[in-house]
């Protein structure tokens, strides 16, 4: 099993899961044009891909999603809130799978549990996806943890983690009062000391790989975010890897 992301950030976001035979897409931020070059960077067309899983219907998620799969023939899997709340931007879709956010279910060679998570949305969830013997957690807009979201994501063996924003500098920082308020709080995003306090909550014996996810470019660092994590978790800065708006995050192996 591997994952990469073709970027990540409040500009966009998309990863990609592989197991077997099978690809999927998590989320489409980004136009056809940008994905598929976003692809290419790794070795990919497009073609090999099975399906997109949708968290939730904010933009920087569900943009590209319905003409990416309109353009590859491929089917979308989202909660009905989810559904419903971006069906006119996704417009027609080839196929479309509603998910239960309680059942987990397979799709070719890859195990994917949804699980919910608190944040502004319609029904928003977050997924850990297995190939039967390694599990792949990811996390990300959600406002605070919770006993249900810890329980899904420990002992999994890679981990990619919300690290949205250091709380000083956003608080001192250019956004609106309200954008502010909205961002640090329950239903917004995790800061680094939250996420950092998240992860040690968590089984992290198993862990091969911890990436931090969804930064913001206007009220965070990367050097920031693995410090908070780095601290959390007993290693090395360097153990911390981050996925890049513009560069994503190349291939990363699970065995």
């Amino acid at each position: 099993m591997q994952f990469a992301y073709l970027g990540s950030g409040s500009r966009g976001n998309a990863a990609i899961i592989e197991a077997g035979q099978t690809t999927l897409i998590l989320d489409c931020g980004f136009t056809v044009k940008e994905t598929l070059a976003r692809l290419i960077r790794l070795e990919r067309d497009g073609s090999e891909i099975d399906g997109i899983l949708v968290t939730h219907e904010h933009s920087d998620h569900v943009a590209g999603v319905g003409a990416l799969a309109r353009r590859l023939g491929i089917p979308v899997w989202a909660t009905s809130g989810t559904f419903l709340a971006s069906e006119k931007r996704m417009g027609k879709l080839p196929a479309m799978h509603i998910i239960d956010p309680a059942q987990a279910f397979s799709i070719g060679d890859i195990e994917v549990s949804p699980f919910t998570v608190p944040h502004d949305a319609r029904e928003p969830v977050q997924f850990v996806f297995s190939d039967g013997n390694v599990r792949l957690g990811i996390l990300t807009d959600v406002g605070q943890s919770t006993p249900h979201i810890e329980a899904m994501l420990s002992g999994c063996d890679s981990l990619a983690l919300e690290c949205n924003h250091d709380r000083k500098m956003l608080m001192e920082g250019p956004y609106p009062a309200a954008l502010k308020s909205r961002v640090a709080g329950g239903q917004g995003h995790l800061d680094n000391v939250t996420a950092a306090r998240l992860l040690s909550r968590l089984d992290g014996s198993r862990l091969q790989h911890l990436v931090a996810v969804h930064l913001s470019e206007t009220n965070n660092t990367p050097a920031l975010a693995r410090h908070a994590l780095s601290t959390e978790a007993g290693c090395d800065p360097d153990f911390i890897q981050v996925a890049d708006q513009e560069e994503g995050l190349p291939w990363h192996a699970i065995a």
